[in-house]
């Protein structure tokens, strides 16, 4: 059976038979705020295709054992162009330049925020947390107190 695979050679017969597998990953560092924030969860879609907009883990490019996560910009010759949604932070293809396909590991599909911690455990505190908890993480949208700054 040959397989199809669209332009970026994702293998489109693999994920319209789900055989994508689905993990969870953790944020880390401050790269990614306002919309991602050091200790959420991400629900990743591993080998799932990649768009321009998309949040992805990928391998840093200088250090293989380390996975970061960053929002995928553009193609570029060479790979992805990547950067974080922090400006202050410039560990991205500012820094390192085009990411390889084989390096991007796994596209995310949802958010999941940490429960608040024991001290800050009010009914508003919950209810906040609650209607934030679980968010998917679309293409191209950065998140909502951005947008609101902006303006």
């Amino acid at each position: 059976m040959q397989e199809q695979v669209d332009e970026r050679g994702q293998d489109l017969d693999r994920e319209r038979r789900g055989l994508l597998r689905i993990g969870i990953a953790e944020v880390y560092n401050p790269s990614m705020v306002p919309t991602l924030n050091p200790g959420d969860q991400l629900v990743v879609r591993y080998g799932a295709a990649v768009r321009p907009g998309d949040v992805v883990v990928l391998r840093h490019p200088f250090r293989q054992d380390l996975l970061i996560v960053k929002r995928v910009v553009e193609r570029r010759e060479g790979g992805w162009w990547v950067t974080g949604d922090n400006p202050l932070v410039e560990n991205d293809s500012r820094e390192f330049g085009t990411v390889p396909d084989e390096f991007v590991v796994a596209r995310a599909w949802l958010r999941l925020r940490p429960p608040p911690q024991a001290g800050q455990r009010s009914a508003t505190a919950l209810l906040s947390w609650l209607a934030s908890a679980a968010r998917p993480v679309r293409a191209g949208e950065r998140s909502l107190s951005r947008r609101l700054r902006a303006r």
